[in-house]
Formats: structure tokens, C-alpha cells, sequence
């Protein structure tokens, strides 16, 4: 019987080329110095055991809705809270 993070990432990987939406379990997060909340938008790129890559990929922050980070971003899956692939990436939506 398969373990559920191998069942996770077998349902993942046919998201592979996707657009997903994803937030993880953080209040906020920091990045080169600006503050925000843990709300990505990009095309899932890789999906491996422990971890999901966006690339390209939108962080949603508040001052900055569609600011595209230059590197691929991996999020491990232990903290991802919630997805969707029913939200466009280029929808704005109020972050405050």
C-alpha cells in the first residue's frame, strides 16, 4: 500500500505544466527583505517526494501582485496548506 506523500505526488505529477495556486502554512514570509504572505501562482515545473517546483512563479504580495520571482521556487509539500488549479495566476485578489 503506498504511503500518502507518495499518493500525493502520483496525483501531482499530473499537474506537471500546470497553473496552480498555492499557499503555505506561514503567517508571512520574508524575502530579500519585503514582507509577505505565503500565496504563490506559478506552472508546476517538477514534483518530486518532499517537494513541488514553480517555475515561472508569482508571488502575491500585496504591494506587488504579480511580482515574478526569477528562480524556480520549491515548496516542500509538508507545508503546503492548500492548492487550487481553479484560480487563474493573473486574477487579483485582496491580500490585506
Amino acid at each position: 500500500m503506498k504511503q500518502a506523500d507518495e499518493m500525493l505526488v502520483d496525483y501531482m505529477q499530473k499537474l506537471k505544466g500546470e497553473d496552480v495556486l498555492v499557499i503555505t502554512r506561514a503567517v508571512q514570509l520574508n524575502l530579500l527583505g519585503q514582507v509577505f504572505r505565503p500565496i504563490f501562482a506559478g506552472k508546476v515545473s517538477d514534483i518530486q517526494l518532499g517537494h513541488l517546483t514553480l517555475s515561472p512563479v508569482i508571488i502575491k504580495m500585496v504591494n506587488a501582485p504579480f511580482y515574478e520571482f526569477p528562480l524556480p521556487l520549491s515548496i516542500p509539500l509538508e507545508q503546503i496548506v492548500a492548492f487550487s488549479t481553479e484560480i487563474p495566476s493573473d486574477m487579483a485578489f485582496p491580500l490585506t
